[in-house]
């Protein structure tokens, strides 16, 4: 369905990224803004896919395997 257009760098930062906020959402103890947290599902599946629909709209890719 979709074209792989996140690289090997730009992955390992989404999911890195992904898990440190989902792992807030479970350690903060502030109920006021703790739902904030949830946005890390957004980077940690596009890291883990490979696929970021932001980058189709845009005509982005940083996946050097998928160029051209």
């Amino acid at each position: 369905m979709f074209r792989t257009n996140v690289g090997g760098i730009d992955r390992m930062l989404r999911i890195v990224v992904g898990l440190a906020l989902l792992a807030g959402f479970f350690l903060d103890t502030d109920a006021s803004w703790r739902w904030a947290y949830l946005i890390g599902i957004v980077p940690l599946f596009t890291g883990l896919f490979g696929t970021c629909p932001a980058y189709s709209l845009l005509g982005l890719n940083t996946c050097p395997m998928k160029k051209g």
